[in-house]
């Protein structure tokens, strides 16, 4: 019998080869109750696999990520075979994990109802009941075409015919059949709790042009209070939804019938934006970046010069034709800085040049996945280049993370989960051994940094690896927002260079980074982080004056207009409404401030200080005030 090492809980092993996974776990008192697959080496293995290369073994639960997935995945399983059972006719397509939870798209032709849903939970349920296990089996692909061919399931033939393989995997649940890589879960007993979302149209592979299919969406824990907290978490990320309370607070709004994933900013949006923006602005400057602006389109040649129209080609608007050339509106800001730099040489004394835009750009998202402000197609990048010698590269690049670090925590911003994203499997520019090189270097920055970081396999740009920073908001959830890429790529495909101290040409450096990513999500981001109470120095309104009657108008006019003298944004409500209507409407409004004015306020001289938290304050002196607020938004606190 031949014999493999494994590496299990620090210990090595010897063990016959092709011994199943879970006969390895109970002979070394392994947690099989929570134990849902194990991991040798990167790769995952159902529990009923052999072990047939030695490795290190890992049990993988609930707790891990990829215990997470396998769960939501097993758990789709048993919802699309729940719906089979009890709409024989409906075609299942795909059944994938997402961030969290998972979803299953069905070609019906009726629409699925809520009623359909708890009926579908029901049936789910007894499937969990009769403990069906998950068997894997693997086959040629003529033989899993004939299978599907039989039970009419033309999408899964689609894709099986765009398997490079010769073999493929299906996983048996009872009576339902699926094409799958796994791994899976041993038996549907595992899954305690569940619900079913919400259902939703959903195109073929994200195409238009491909038939609607409808998604159900659900989730799934191994306990029943982790399903009610997250049920909990879902009711207030409803009531945070920067697309309601744009609505509801008059920011931004979008046009489908006139192009969708473009945003519109109102007046009061766009208040928070200029404040974002000269702050953003001013931080650039104070840290030796210049400003630059650009143009939105360019000839066709230079997106082929950079290798956009290559490897980016799906992501960007079809050309558009202007006297005898085509153009392209740009996806990206980098190559127009390229122009910029190139328009004379630079001597080694110049660099490093710090050039930073605040660029709208295009991209051709696919209507299936567009989301308020959070995935659009028109969106302004805080945009920066910095062009450099490569023994400058590790300053920078620990001075970028500072800024980043700085400007989030300004925005009341304290988590964070950061990736190093490295060379994607295909689909790049450049040498292997510039990658490896530019992986070393951020992973030399980041230790010394002292951050702690995850490795994000593959996720690096088309041109260079790259750091990417995910903040966490109220509730918890990640949003991408800053990025640094490293680039030795672009810089020799455009000649971009600097004379050395040697007098002679010698390549430059880049580092492409945004450090708040796009405006649109970003405001999205704050939207829900603050639940559209910002901070007062980035609220449309700070404060605003309710009267009580047209005997305080000339006192609150007074106060108004030593306010709008100081620069603070203030409104004042004089309208023949009851006091207690005027409060409602300007905390609804989340105004920050509030002043209610009546005679006694008038005689003392003093206003009555409400907070829109409903804390109330008599008696306040408004020019002592005035020093109070303009301190807070001079230093940008988060607390009112």
């Amino acid at each position: 019998m031949e014999k493999i090492q494994i590496i299990y809980k620090g210990e090595k092993k010897e063990i016959n080869k092709d011994i199943r996974i879970i006969e390895f776990l109970k002979q070394n008192k392994g947690d099989l109750a929570e134990t849902l697959v194990v991991k040798i080496g990167e790769k995952l293995y159902d529990l009923t696999a052999m072990i047939k290369d030695s490795g290190e073994l890992k049990e993988i639960t609930f707790s891990d990520s990829e215990g997470k997935e396998v769960y939501w995945h097993s758990t789709a399983h048993i919802m699309a075979a729940a719906v089979k059972r009890l709409f024989p006719d409906v075609k299942v397509t795909i059944g994938p994990a997402i961030e969290e939870g998972f979803y299953y798209d069905f070609d019906r032709d009726l629409p699925f109802t809520d009623e359909d849903l708890i009926i579908i939970e029901k049936e789910m349920q007894r499937i969990i009941d009769e403990e069906k296990d998950f068997i894997r089996e693997e086959m040629k692909k003529n033989e899993a075409i004939d299978l599907f061919k039989k039970a009419g399931e033309n999408y899964k033939i689609e894709i099986i015919n765009e398997i490079p393989n010769e073999n493929v995997s299906i996983y048996r649940t009872g009576d339902f059949i699926d094409l799958c890589r796994g791994p899976h879960i041993t038996n549907t007993k595992k899954i305690k709790s569940f619900k079913l979302l919400k259902v939703a149209g959903a195109y073929w592979r994200g195409d238009e042009k491909n038939k609607m299919l409808q998604r159900i969406y659900g989730i799934s824990f191994p306990k029943k209070e982790m399903l009610d907290e997250y049920l909990k978490r879902i009711e207030e990320a409803k009531q945070r939804d920067h697309r309601k309370l744009g609505r509801e607070l008059d920011l931004f709004s979008t046009h489908d019938e006139f192009g969708p994933g473009l945003i519109y900013w109102h007046p009061k949006g766009a208040i928070i934006r200029k404040e974002i923006e000269d702050f953003w602005k001013s931080e650039h400057i104070k840290r030796g970046y210049e400003i630059l602006y650009t143009p939105h389109v360019a000839k066709i040649d230079l997106w082929h010069k950079s290798g956009h129209t290559g490897f980016y080609k799906e992501y960007m608007y079809p050309p558009m034709q202007m006297d005898e050339f085509e153009y392209l509106i740009k996806p990206m800001n980098c190559p127009f800085h390229i122009l910029i730099y190139k328009t004379g040489m630079k001597s080694y004394r110049d660099l490093p040049l710090r050039w930073a835009e605040l660029g709208t750009v295009y991209r051709y998202e696919k209507s299936g996945v567009l989301h308020g402000l959070m995935r659009v197609r028109g969106f302004t990048q805080d945009d920066a280049h910095i062009f450099m010698m490569e023994e400058q590269l590790e300053t920078e690049l620990t001075q970028i993370i500072d800024m980043i670090i700085f400007m989030l925590k300004t925005f009341g911003f304290n988590e964070y989960e950061i990736y190093l994203s490295t060379r994607p499997e295909k689909g790049y520019i450049g040498e292997r051994t510039i990658w490896d090189k530019s992986e070393a270097i951020l992973k030399s920055v980041l230790n010394k940094t002292g951050l702690q970081y995850n490795i994000d396999e593959g996720g690096g740009a088309f041109y260079g690896p790259k750091i990417d920073i995910k903040i966490k908001d109220a509730l918890k959830r990640t949003w991408q927002c800053s990025t640094v890429q490293v680039d030795f790529n672009l810089p020799e495909r455009f000649d971009v260079n600097y004379i050395g101290s040697d007098g002679k040409e010698h390549r430059v450096v880049m580092i492409h980074r945004a450090l708040l990513g796009s405006f649109e999500r970003f405001f999205g981001v704050l939207i829900e982080h603050y639940k559209g109470a910002f901070p007062v120095w980035l609220s449309p309104i700070q404060l605003k004056i309710l009267t009580i009657n047209e005997k305080v108008f000339p006192y609150a006019e007074t106060i108004y207009n030593k306010y709008k003298e100081a620069g603070i944004r203030i409104a004042i409500d004089n309208d023949n409404e009851k006091i207690g209507a005027k409060i409602r409407k300007a905390t609804l409004d989340k105004i920050p401030y509030m002043f209610i004015i009546g005679e006694k306020e008038v005689e003392t001289k003093t206003v009555s200080l409400r907070l829109r938290t409903g804390q109330e304050t008599k008696a306040v002196n408004p020019y002592v005030f005035l020093e109070n607020i303009l301190k807070k938004i001079k230093n940008k606190e988060i607390e009112i």
